[in-house]
């Protein structure tokens, strides 16, 4: 748990010191909940992995410029930097590589942007505590939006979705494994009861857009995308860009892939349809325009003269 937690807290004091105005000693403890000898400690090792770390007059630090460290993740790093987030942080000599190119060009980092929300880190923290103690949680709070309600739910946590941005667990009362948004979750309870149902825990892969397999029929998406949509898309869906092929001679992106749900790309489309080509996905064609044909008759319905108004 300490390497983990060492990752996280260098990841979030990376962050603050890139970030305006320059902080003093003091104001890093307290933002990072550590004693002070630890952040120089955290401040020393910033150094050595390459960030041009400087203190102004007030004795205020701040990183000035990028690291001048050329990286890039193999496959062997990528997953040791997963492993190292979500279990005990191993002893192993990948480690420290990619320490070094923690803050460098990569998908890895660009998807596990969520680690330096404080929130969020704490609440990934607590789930994988209870992940390495075979311990139940209670989601407090937890805003759903399938339901359309706030309420606690007691879960047994089975794992962390590849962008940490969800967590899929055993819901108790339901006897379902299911996929909840970490920024739907107010707080984690950490219980004491020991995790109870391990045989029917299921860790159901997700696509591109953080769905899981279920009854909704699948669709094959082959669309091309302006320069804008490709940025966009990537910013909002950052697991997509595994799935995304340039036309450098059009300045134009391919995207090429299965989704187990076509709501998120569907209402992307929707929103930028003079940006987006649809090509050979012609189940999704159909579904676009069945799509746009019963909005139409929702806002005719609403738009029809009502008596006394």
């Amino acid at each position: 748990m300490h390497n983990q937690h060492k990752i996280l807290r260098v990841l979030q004091l990376i962050s603050l010191l890139k970030k305006n105005p320059p902080k003093q000693i003091s104001a890093l403890a307290t933002l990072l909940d550590n004693t002070e000898r630890t952040v120089y400690r955290y401040l020393d090792l910033i150094k050595e992995l390459g960030f041009n770390l400087q203190k102004d007059i007030a004795k205020r630090y701040y990183i000035e410029g990028e690291a001048e460290v050329e990286a890039s993740f193999t496959n062997e790093e990528a997953s040791l930097l997963k492993e190292l987030i979500l279990s005990t942080g191993k002893k192993n000599k990948l480690r420290d590589s990619l320490l070094k190119k923690v803050y460098q060009k990569s998908e890895i980092i660009f998807h596990g942007e969520n680690l330096l929300h404080a929130h969020l880190g704490k609440i990934i923290e607590q789930i994988n505590y209870a992940i390495i103690n075979n311990k139940q949680i209670v989601l407090k709070k937890y805003h759903s939006v399938s339901s359309q309600n706030i309420a606690d739910r007691k879960v047994e946590p089975i794992g962390l979705s590849d962008n940490y941005d969800s967590l899929c667990a055993y819901e108790i009362k339901g006897s379902k494994n299911k996929y909840f948004n970490l920024s739907r979750i107010s707080e984690i309870e950490v219980l004491k009861s020991n995790i109870k149902h391990k045989s029917k825990h299921q860790l159901v892969p997700t696509d591109a857009f953080g769905y899981a397999e279920s009854d909704k029929p699948k669709f094959d998406i082959d669309i091309r995308l302006s320069l804008r949509a490709y940025l966009l898309l990537k910013e909002e869906y950052p697991l997509t860009a595994h799935y995304i092929k340039p036309e450098p001679k059009n300045q134009t992106y391919i995207l090429r892939l299965t989704v187990n749900d076509a709501l998120p790309i569907t209402r992307f489309v929707m929103g930028l349809l003079d940006e987006v080509e649809i090509l050979g996905s012609f189940d999704f064609q159909e579904h676009l325009l069945l799509y746009v044909s019963q909005l139409l008759d929702k806002q005719a319905e609403y738009l029809k003269p009502r008596e006394g108004r």
